[in-house]
């Protein structure tokens, strides 16, 4: 009776034994390149989704990869190259007996890809979605209604900025708001175009701060914003001209913020830093963008210095001119510039004599010597003669004296 009971024991053991080991599957598959050759290395990522369990492995030289010891349940199958997913399959159920097969042909996923693109194009998703799982079909929809909306929102910023830029440019082309005058029967005066320029400004920065809400990424816009606000603030006096112009310094930062190492970008909000008086910023700024572009450090020095000399700030001027000289290369209009400063310091005599400060003369030949048929060559010469100078021009050019190749 032991006997029976003891064996009758034993085989239960066994029959839980092969029922436990019956619950344990596998899951089996190769990679396959865009060139057709196998993959190797590749993740081969597993997920169970019934419930929780994730296992990963490694395909070999032969792009092959096999997963023992899983736990039959449902799985998502994914495949990594380069640390990029590049395909997945979905609720891969596993059973007992042979290795569930899941392959992965990067050439199938790359044509694929390729005729869901050409569809979402075309807007003719059907033949692609016959051969999708559920899941690829939502996919699919979702990338669809992204793709919409994005449309939409481009639509909606082109609409924007360029109405935005076409009142922008209106304003500053005296043709286009007499134009603008005619077709809306006003009369024109100096009043009536001053009045159009202001509303024309008005018009593109409501347009453009539209364009910055609808995406606050794109520089064009913001740049085109500061200048709309800073045209507004030529027009106006007082605290209108100062609350203008700070509207046009943060639509700037907003453009910096975005691409920061763009010299361009520090020497336009610079000039307009200057405008606004604020000087000590505008030099800072001016100093990153010569650090960002060592060849154009000349030029924006140059920029600050002649917007420094049209609001009477003759000393910063000149600072900003000899900054100019100094760059790498020299900027040739500041030496012009600086001479003209230099003029300034001159002495007159009660006879009329003009006796000029050290350098002055020196510094209108230097300009001669380095742009003798500049935009200032004439008037160069022109403050030589007056200082009783004669006009010593040392160009050389320098391609003189080389060989010529056979």
């Amino acid at each position: 009776m032991k006997i029976r009971n003891l064996a009758a024991a034993f085989a239960g053991l066994v029959l839980l034994a092969f029922t436990s080991f019956a619950q344990i599957t596998a899951i089996e598959g190769t990679v396959k390149g865009a060139d057709g050759k196998p993959v190797q290395a590749a993740v081969i990522k597993i997920v169970r989704t019934d419930i929780k369990g994730n296992y990963q492995v490694k395909t070999d030289k032969k792009g092959h990869y096999i997963y023992n010891g899983l736990p039959m349940g449902v799985y998502n199958v994914s495949c990594e190259v380069d640390g990029k997913q590049v395909d997945i399959v979905n609720n891969q159920r596993t059973h007992p007996g042979d290795p569930t097969p899941v392959n992965f042909d990067l050439k199938a996923v790359q044509d694929r890809n390729a005729a869901t693109q050409k569809a979402l194009d075309n807007g003719q998703t059907k033949d692609v979605e016959r051969g999708m799982s559920a899941e690829q079909k939502k996919a699919l929809e979702e990338t669809m209604k992204k793709r919409e909306e994005t449309i939409r929102k481009n639509a909606a910023l082109n609409e924007a900025y360029s109405a935005g830029k076409t009142a922008l440019e209106c304003s500053a082309d005296e043709n286009c708001l007499k134009t603008a005058l005619t077709q809306a029967n006003t009369p024109q005066s100096p009043e009536s175009i001053k009045a159009e320029k202001e509303r024309q400004l008005q018009k593109a920065i409501e347009n453009l701060s539209k364009a910055t809400e609808i995406d606050p990424t794109q520089i064009a816009v913001w740049t085109g914003l500061a200048s709309a606000y800073q045209g507004l603030a030529e027009t106006k006096t007082g605290p209108d001209f100062d609350a203008n112009m700070q509207k046009c310094l943060e639509a700037y930062t907003k453009a910096i913020a975005i691409k920061p190492e763009d010299a361009g970008l520090h020497n336009n909000y610079a000039l307009a830093l200057a405008k606004a008086k604020k000087f000590a910023d505008a030099q800072a700024e001016l100093a990153k963008a010569a650090d960002l572009d060592p060849p154009g450090a000349g030029k924006y020095f140059y920029n600050l210095g002649a917007l420094e000399t049209n609001a009477g700030q003759a000393e910063p001027a000149s600072e900003a001119f000899k900054k100019a000289i100094a760059a790498n290369p020299p900027y040739p209009d500041a030496y012009y510039q600086y001479g003209l400063y230099l003029m300034g310091k001159a002495s007159i005599a009660a006879d009329g004599k003009v006796t000029p400060v050290p350098g002055t003369a020196e510094t209108f030949q230097k300009y001669l010597e380095i742009a003798p048929t500049g935009q200032f060559a004439q008037a160069a010469k022109d403050m030589l003669a007056a200082l009783g100078s004669s006009v010593e021009v040392q160009y050389k050019n320098p391609d003189a004296g080389k060989k010529k190749k056979k």
